[in-house]
C-alpha cells in the first residue's frame, strides 16, 4: 500500500485477523466502512482512523487483533491490541496502554505517536530492528473507545474502568474520586457489587494473560493525563498505603532512570502516598499475578504515566471552560510539544525491560532498597 494513502482509505482496507475473544460480536474481519461512518469516526474518534491506519500500513511488522467488538448505540468500535517484536513466550515483554478514562486522549495520542515512530524507524534503524527482535511490545492504545467517542470519563456502561476491578481499600478514600456505587449518573462509578468486570477490562486481562504470564520480565506502563502540574511514574498500590511485595525492583528501575536521564522532568513515587481508591486495575493484575506461583513473570512492573494536566490550565486558564481541556492540551504547539516530550522515557522503559538482568537488585541489594523505599515513602 502507497504510504500516502489517506487514513479513510487505509481504514477501509484493513486485514486483520480476529483474536479468540470476540465472543460478542457476528461483525465480520476485514472492517469495511462507508464514506459516511467514516467522516463520523474521523469527528469523534480520529485516534482509531490513526492507529488502523498504521496497522494497514504496517502488516509485515505488526500483528494486530480485535480483542472485543464494543457495541454503542448502531456503532461496532473495536478494541485493539497491537504486538511487534519476539514471538519467543520466554521473551521480555512491554506492555502499554492508554485512553482508559475517554476524556484523557493525550495517552492515545502519545501512544499512537511513538508507535508510528517505532515502525519508521524498523524500516532503517538495524539496531533498533536487533533489539526488538529480543523483546515482545504490546500496545492496546484505546482502552475505552465508547468513552473517547463520547469523550467522557467512564465507559458506554457508565463505569470508570479504573474503580471497576474488585479489589476494596484498606483505609478511607476521596468522597467518589476514590470510587463508589451508588450509580453511573455521577463519576468515578465503581460498578455493581459482585458483578463481573466490564468487557474492557476483561479483554485487558486476557491479553496480559496470554502475553506476560510465564515471562522472566515484564513491565506495563499505562497512560493517563489530570494529576498536578508535574509529570509522574506512579506506581502500586492504590488500595493501600504498605509498600508493594517487589518494591526494592520499582526503586532500582528508579534509580536506573535517574543515573541515566539526571535532568528528568518526572516524579516517580508510590500513587498511595496522594491518594487510595477501590478497583484500581492495576493493583488487581499485580495481586492476581503474584498468586500464580507457576505462572507468575520473575519479574512484573506496572507503572502509570500521569501527564501533569494542570500545568496546561495554568498556562492557559481558558481551558477551564472545557471539560476536555482540564486534560488534554489545546494550543497545537503545546499537543505537539507533549507528543514528543514523553519518547526518550517510552525508549527507556523498552531498553530497560530488555537488559533487566543489569540492574535488577539482587536478595543483598533489595533489603537495602526496601529499606530506602520506607524511609522516602512510607516512614
Amino acid at each position: 500500500m502507497n504510504e500516502r494513502e489517506s487514513t479513510s482509505d487505509a481504514s477501509r482496507r484493513l486485514n486483520l485477523v480476529a483474536g479468540d475473544s470476540i465472543n460478542n460480536a457476528d461483525t465480520s474481519l476485514p472492517i469495511v466502512r462507508d464514506s459516511a461512518q467514516q467522516k463520523m469516526i474521523a469527528q469523534q474518534l480520529p485516534e482509531l482512523l490513526e492507529l488502523e491506519r498504521l496497522i494497514a500500513q504496517h502488516p509485515q511488522t505488526l500483528t494486530a487483533r480485535v480483542e472485543y467488538m464494543l457495541s454503542w448505540r448502531d456503532w461496532q468500535l473495536p478494541l485493539y491490541s497491537v504486538t511487534i517484536g519476539s514471538r519467543d513466550p520466554q521473551a521480555p515483554a512491554v506492555l502499554m496502554t492508554a485512553g482508559m478514562h475517554g476524556v484523557e486522549r493525550i495517552g492515545s495520542q502519545v501512544l499512537i505517536a511513538w508507535m508510528q515512530t517505532l515502525l519508521e524507524r524498523m524500516k532503517w534503524d538495524a539496531h533498533l530492528c536487533q533489539l526488538a527482535s529480543q523483546i515482545q511490545l504490546v500496545f492496546m492504545p484505546i482502552l475505552n473507545p465508547v468513552g473517547m467517542w463520547l469523550n467522557r470519563r467512564c465507559n458506554g456502561n457508565g463505569i470508570d474502568l479504573n474503580r471497576n476491578a474488585p479489589i476494596d481499600a484498606e483505609d478511607d478514600v476521596k468522597l467518589l474520586g476514590g470510587g463508589h456505587r451508588l450509580g453511573g449518573f455521577l463519576p468515578w462509578y465503581r460498578g455493581r457489587k459482585d458483578a463481573p468486570m466490564e468487557p474492557e477490562n476483561l479483554a485487558l486481562e486476557r491479553v496480559i494473560k496470554r502475553q506476560v504470564f510465564g515471562r522472566p520480565m515484564a513491565l506495563a506502563l499505562d497512560l493517563h493525563s489530570g494529576f498536578g502540574v508535574q509529570d509522574r511514574l506512579w506506581f502500586p498500590h492504590a488500595y493501600r498505603r504498605k509498600p508493594i511485595e517487589n518494591i526494592a525492583d520499582y526503586v532500582a528501575l528508579k534509580m536506573l532512570w535517574e543515573r541515566t536521564y539526571p535532568n528528568h522532568i518526572y516524579i516517580f513515587e508510590p500513587q498511595s502516598i496522594h491518594y487510595l481508591s477501590h478497583g484500581d486495575v492495576w493493583d488487581y493484575f499485580h495481586d492476581i499475578f503474584n498468586s500464580r506461583q507457576t505462572q507468575q513473570p520473575q519479574h512484573f512492573l506496572s507503572l502509570t504515566l500521569e501527564m501533569g494536566s494542570w500545568a496546561w490550565v495554568k498556562k492557559r486558564p481558558r481551558q477551564l471552560l472545557n471539560f476536555a481541556g482540564l486534560f488534554n492540551p489545546q494550543m497545537k504547539h503545546r499537543h505537539a510539544r507533549v507528543l514528543r516530550r514523553h519518547i526518550l522515557l517510552l525508549d527507556f522503559m523498552l531498553a530497560a525491560t530488555l537488559n533487566s538482568k543489569h540492574w535488577l537488585p539482587d536478595d543483598k541489594q533489595t533489603g537495602l532498597l526496601t529499606q530506602a523505599a520506607n524511609s522516602l515513602w512510607f516512614s
